[in-house]
């Protein structure tokens, strides 16, 4: 299925970067990049125009926010940049303004009856939240990236770390993309293998803490996140256009999973065209379950501070 994706923030480290990974995945027709500086966003869709002959038969261009008006998924990457000793959380009192703003202008260039708003900014749990409140959207149709990076990031770690394939690791971070994110020992595998049974506990302790601190570390080196953000997001935005279901640890609106309602956070959904299908509450040991009970108890206080 051919889609057009605007990306709002497209001039910025994360919105370049996602849009570079679409144009490698070869799947969208169209990348829009939007970005309040128009300058940057049009040198950013120029130079992936340029490599157009190299990689895909796309559209690849910039524009403002009234050309985002026919888009299929519109991604939200804009907002302030997390400081190394900050947390995501700490974020919401500068992007929350940057956040309503975005809404507001595609409030006022309303979007396709049945667009996907996709959501990257941080603090992404809230904004997701936010998301769907002010617009009066089906919570189906607004999704966050959730703790998707975190689990990209806590497979590779464990593979370098341990001397294995990358890709043949699978395990999971649910819960908040933030402080109380919760690692999911119990179904992790390599090549279906448990994990669980060749770590010791002092060593799945340490690969988490490492996948805990990374989001900070990287900030610290090179001011942030990218690459591995970018195939995140093209992950997400793929599964909307080819409508393959694929299990997601993506945000979304929890309707009594686990015991939890109303925040928005991350555990197995099912994610398709028309956004989120479906939820999967895959049995957990007991600490797994109080840690996601732990990011929605967080969630919802801050959320009480945004209202």
């Amino acid at each position: 299925m051919s889609i057009k994706v605007a990306v709002i923030g497209g001039g910025g480290r994360v919105g370049s970067n996602a849009a570079f990974a679409l144009q490698c995945g070869k799947v969208v027709r169209e990348i829009l990049l939007v970005d309040v500086n128009a300058e940057l966003a049009g040198g950013e869709a120029l130079d992936l125009m340029h490599g157009a002959s190299l990689c895909a038969d796309q559209v690849i261009r910039a524009g403002g926010t009234d050309a985002a008006a026919d888009a299929d998924v519109v991604c939200i990457t804009a907002g302030s940049r997390r400081k190394p000793d900050e947390s995501r959380l700490d974020l919401i009192n500068r992007n929350v303004s940057i956040f309503k703003g975005i809404l507001d202008d595609l409030k006022k260039n309303k979007l396709k009856s049945d667009a996907i708003l996709f959501v990257v900014s941080n603090p992404v749990d809230i904004l997701t939240r936010m998301a769907m409140e002010y617009l009066g959207w089906p919570a189906a149709r607004v999704i966050g990236l959730g703790t998707v990076l975190d689990t990209a990031r806590f497979c590779s770690i464990i593979a370098e770390a341990k001397s294995l394939p990358a890709t043949q690791v699978k395990a999971l971070i649910l819960g908040e993309h933030g402080d109380t994110m919760a690692p999911i020992w119990s179904s992790a595998t390599v090549a279906g293998i448990p994990l669980a049974k060749l770590l010791s506990v002092n060593e799945q302790n340490e690969l988490f803490k490492r996948t805990q601190g990374s989001g900070a570390e990287v900030i610290r080196r090179k001011g942030g996140a990218g690459y591995a953000v970018g195939l995140g997001i093209a992950e997400v935005i793929h599964a909307i256009a080819l409508d393959s279901r694929r299990i997601l640890p993506v945000s979304s609106k929890m309707t009594g999973q686990y015991g939890m309602r109303d925040v928005c956070l991350s555990i197995p959904t099912v994610v398709g065209r028309a956004g989120v299908l479906g939820t999967h509450e895959i049995e957990l040991w007991p600490k797994e379950v109080q840690g996601l009970q732990g990011s929605a108890k967080a969630l919802a206080e801050t959320w009480g501070k945004v209202k």
